[in-house]
């Protein structure tokens, strides 16, 4: 596993920014879904579909032969699927950031600790590497807990997220709130934190700002 050296101005590119394929997940799991399985897997089908005939590249993560199957009945020829070990549809917050730094793009996958404990998921702690080392992205490694669904960023330095996740102590009881800020600007380049309070009632997440609040321009 190749570790990035730190050094450079670190920028992570908006939502909206040019990608050269869009990773997503395929909804797998019955425990987590019950009934509602096969509407996920349809609309996530549909989702992947639309994207890829857009003319952006698709690679689906689907996770065993059956799942391999019925996505591939749901989605377009030109969506790739690739089999691998995954948690299920929440790749958001388990794969890897990329960000470019001196003209490069090196992967950062944080500490992932299943959404604060509630939530073990096998694959979920290894995903992000793994997509990143298949890709052939350098990977840096940082020693705190952050999920891609707390942030969202504009691309120029400044990043939303909420106080009720950032800062729950089942995440990273060790560090302040300073400490989190000074790890958001080493780590991802985002030196101007806009702190919200909670997220959304019962979200599981604790409060993730991807449901709550999003960057539309810098």
């Amino acid at each position: 596993m190749t570790q990035a050296e730190p050094g450079g101005a670190v920028r992570l590119p908006p939502e909206w920014a040019p990608q050269e394929w869009l990773w997503i997940g395929f909804p797998h799991d019955p425990a987590e879904w019950g009934e509602p399985l096969a509407q996920a897997q349809e609309e996530i089908a549909g989702f992947a579909s639309a994207v890829a005939e857009s003319g952006q590249e698709v690679r689906l993560l689907v996770r065993d032969a059956a799942n391999e199957a019925r996505a591939k009945a749901l989605v377009a020829a030109n969506v790739t699927l690739e089999r691998r070990t995954y948690g299920d549809v929440w790749l958001r917050d388990t794969g890897p950031l990329v960000v470019e730094r001196g003209g490069e793009q090196t992967a950062v996958r944080p500490g992932f600790n299943g959404w604060g404990g509630k939530y073990p998921m096998a694959g979920d702690e290894t995903i992000g590497a793994e997509l990143a080392r298949d890709a052939g992205l350098p990977l840096a490694r940082p020693n705190w807990v952050l999920e891609g669904g707390a942030i969202d960023t504009d691309g120029s330095g400044t990043v939303l997220t909420t106080e009720q996740c950032l800062l729950n102590p089942n995440r990273n009881p060790e560090l302040t709130r300073e400490d989190i800020e000074a790890r958001l600007a080493c780590d991802l380049g985002l030196t101007r934190v806009v702190w919200l309070g909670d997220g959304l009632l019962n979200d599981h997440t604790d409060g993730h700002v991807d449901n709550l609040a999003r960057f539309v321009a810098p």
